[in-house]
């Protein structure tokens, strides 16, 4: 679905969920997740609806996911590093998580 240009960055390893992945320097981490084949990165906390990067802009918040033990992060927002650990939001957070 996602076509990774030419003149992408270094590759970045980071963790989503536990599990290693290659990323590229200048990602984002919703685009990381996305060429990943990671088809959500979030429940909602009512219904459990699983809902995946939206607008990549930061406006509708469908990216969130918890970054380096952060919550809440707008995934389109954040740029990938080196030894990021991503985990991916299910259901309501926990307060002061």
């Amino acid at each position: 679905m996602f076509k990774r240009l030419a003149e992408a960055g270094a590759p970045v390893a980071i963790t989503v969920d536990g599990k290693a992945i290659s990323a590229r320097a200048g990602d984002t981490v919703a685009a990381a997740l996305l060429v990943a084949g990671i088809d959500h990165c979030r429940t909602t906390p009512v219904t459990g609806a699983p809902r995946a990067p939206y607008c990549l802009m930061g406006v509708c918040f469908d990216c969130l996911v918890t970054v380096d033990g952060v919550g809440s992060r707008q995934g389109c927002l954040v740029p990938v590093r080196e030894g990021m650990t991503i985990e991916t939001q299910l259901g309501k957070r926990e307060a002061g998580r």
